[in-house]
């Protein structure tokens, strides 16, 4: 079942009243085919010119949606034989920053990588164990360690970002959660190996840098990405949260901002309605992407590819 956001109600109407008069078609002997087909058509139309105008403070909303495939959903529709690496050798293992060595499936060209990212959760239990995506030290670190993983064995590195931020809590400030961001930053920047990072729900601020610091830059079509959430800009510039629309339409937040101030490279397209609505699709156009992006950096020496994202972020705003 649908979950419908705020600006979605005159569509949740409308397809309610499709639902009843299915029943009602099933159950008895009136012929109201045509009326449900016009209300589909609708339906359609109105999701569509919906998600046209969408404001950055709406797509904000959707790149949160609860039902937005996440890091689990991409492994069981993009990759194959995804074999999962735990620890930072360090302190312990983080389940918000999940990754190992994977190949990406047969339909997407079957290329061998190391994908890391972020895992939110999707229900209650696993949001707790999975710290609703937001990493802590150890897990930047065992990023760090499989990049280098990923640099000794020739292999490109793949990177799902979603999470709101690093977690910010006094136990990640005490195991030195700045540092570990920094280094997972010059990490992927070192990176003698091809490394694609795509934004697939929320990019927040360094939580998001630190596994997206690539040569090449994804973002979903409604996904989001700033250096704080709308909530927190709007309680540092006006003192309320409340402000959190205004606040996301003046960090241009979006995708399409982004690719036009060149911080991103590329923009995925979602399904009608947001990739919440159809996550097979979402996952069959964004393995394709990456495919295709991984196949024009392969062959590429160490030095080109570092050289590749010195360019890209040091030309952004220009």
């Amino acid at each position: 079942m649908i979950s419908y956001l705020e600006f979605e109600k005159p569509v949740a109407a409308l397809e309610a009243r499709i639902a009843e008069l299915r029943e009602t078609a099933q159950s008895g002997d009136i012929d109201i085919a045509s009326e449900i087909r016009r209300l589909e058509n609708k339906s359609a139309e109105l999701l569509a010119s919906t998600y046209k105008a969408l404001t950055p403070w709406q797509k904000t909303q959707v790149a949160r949606h609860p039902a937005r495939p996440h890091f689990k959903d991409y492994v069981e529709r993009i990759f194959a034989d995804f074999m999962p690496l735990g620890g930072d050798r360090l302190y312990g293992e983080d389940q918000a920053i999940v990754g190992g060595f994977a190949r990406l499936a047969p339909e997407f060209g079957g290329r061998r990588v190391m994908l890391i990212g972020h895992e939110k959760g999707n229900d209650t239990q696993s949001r707790i164990r999975h710290n609703f995506g937001m990493g802590k030290p150890e897990g930047y670190r065992k990023a760090i360690r499989l990049m280098e993983m990923a640099s000794r064995f020739g292999l490109p590195v793949v990177t799902l970002v979603d999470t709101s931020g690093a977690f910010p809590g006094v136990e990640a400030e005490e195991r030195g959660q700045a540092e570990a961001i920094a280094r997972s930053t010059e990490a992927c920047l070192a990176l003698g190996v091809p490394m694609v990072a795509t934004i697939v729900g929320e990019g927040g601020s360094g939580g998001a840098v630190a596994l997206a610091s690539a040569e090449r830059v994804l973002m979903l079509e409604h996904a989001v990405y700033s250096v704080i959430s709308p909530e927190g800009c709007a309680s540092i510039l006006w003192r309320t949260a409340e402000k959190a629309a205004d606040a996301a339409e003046a960090m241009k937040v979006t995708a399409q901002d982004l690719l036009s101030l060149g911080v991103i490279d590329r923009i995925v397209r979602e399904p009608m309605g947001g990739a919440h609505r159809d996550a097979a699709a979402t996952c069959s156009t964004l393995g394709n992407a990456i495919s295709e992006e991984l196949a024009a950096l392969v062959g590429k020496s160490a030095d080109e590819l570092r050289g590749l994202r010195a360019e890209r972020f040091l030309r952004i705003g220009a």
